[in-house]
């Protein structure tokens, strides 16, 4: 007895931890900064991390009205009906429904090139196939409708990350109309948003009020810090409302996670804080650190370094521990999440002194 087959799938590589590389070297954790996994650099939103502690004595409960408390909520918020909100557990729990929802077996979608592995994954899985768009370093991985419908041919669905993982890189809301005004009437266009806080351009939440072909994905991971709780959703047309009661599981978000999320969305000091502290971290990184670093709207910035494991590995063993973007295809760079001042000061430091070696 075997599993199907899975050669065709890939594995998703998360950044190490700090435990992870402390064990590794035999070093105390406390001496580590980790700026590998696009986490929030000050911690979960406090009101959220409260909600947490409050909820430790009702999770023998199932989380049904807690469910429908913070889905109404995120309708308030994005000021869309409730049916469209498709809570899940995290982002991937979204994209998975979203997969259920719209793949017929040998169905396409098209994804970018680098990007985030788990959109082919979930297709994968769902028994599709999957087709690639290039994001160019040559145009310092700028984001253009030219460059996705060149690539499209009929694919059903079609996933725009913006910003962009990992370059940072965004595109217009011209672009994601265009896109969608130009490709079939059965392509459903979906913008992943993880890291929309971070960027001052407009959200295409607006294109979901009006179009039956836009969907967004948004999370609570990035700024409201909440990624180890696993939360997120999609925002559908109307008209998809419905299919969601037929593909989710039951009760995807758990207890925990809902009672913090809601709590989490009155939190705006700690997202504004968030925010503020990324945009100054993206421009000193920008600034000072002695190599080509791309133009990113997220809390992260990728870096072109020549050999990215070896940068890495050096900086590690010095304390520093930054993603390899080797597993995106992109061997010479690594991405570095936005820390607190003092990690940012510091991974510059660390990072100059290991390229001028």
């Amino acid at each position: 007895m075997h599993p199907r087959d899975l050669s065709d799938h890939v594995e998703y590589e998360a950044g190490r931890g700090i435990e992870e590389v402390a064990r590794e070297l035999g070093r105390d954790p406390s001496e580590f900064v980790k700026l590998a996994s696009n986490e929030n650099m000050f911690g979960p939103s406090p009101l959220g991390a409260e909600a947490v502690r409050e909820t430790a004595t009702d999770v023998h409960h199932y989380p049904t009205a807690d469910h429908a408390d913070l889905v109404a909520r995120i309708a308030e918020r994005w000021d869309v009906t409730a049916d469209q909100v498709w809570l899940a557990n995290g982002g991937d729990g979204a994209l998975d429904y979203l997969a259920r929802a719209t793949l017929e077996p040998d169905d396409r979608v098209l994804v970018p090139n680098p990007g985030f592995s788990y959109y082919g994954m979930t297709a994968r899985f769902h028994h599709g196939g999957v087709e690639t768009y290039p994001v160019e370093r040559d145009d310092g991985f700028s984001l253009t409708a030219d460059a996705v419908l060149d690539a499209y041919d009929g694919e059903r669905v079609v996933f725009l990350t913006s910003p962009h993982n990992p370059s940072g890189g965004r595109f217009t809301l011209d672009a994601v109309e265009e896109i969608a005004d130009a490709t079939d009437k059965e392509t459903l266009v979906v913008v992943d948003e993880a890291y929309g806080e971070f960027t001052d351009a407009p959200s295409a939440i607006d294109l979901v009020r009006e179009r039956e072909d836009v969907t967004v994905l948004r999370t609570f991971s990035k700024a409201y810090g909440l990624a180890g709780l696993r939360l997120g959703y999609a925002l559908v047309p109307e008209e998809w409302a419905a299919a969601y009661r037929r593909v989710n599981t039951p009760f995807a978000a758990n207890l925990v996670a809902c009672r913090a999320g809601l709590a989490a969305m009155d939190d705006d000091e700690h997202v504004e804080r968030t925010v503020e502290a990324a945009a100054w971290a993206r421009e000193y990184m920008t600034e000072h650190i002695d190599a080509r670093v791309f133009e990113s709207h997220g809390n992260f910035v990728l870096v072109e370094v020549g050999d990215a494991a070896a940068v890495a590995e050096a900086l590690k063993h010095r304390g520093v521990i930054v993603r390899d973007c080797t597993s995106f295809g992109l061997d010479d760079c690594i991405r570095i999440t936005c820390g607190t001042k003092a990690e940012t000061e510091t991974v510059v430091e660390e990072l100059n002194e290991v390229l001028a070696e």
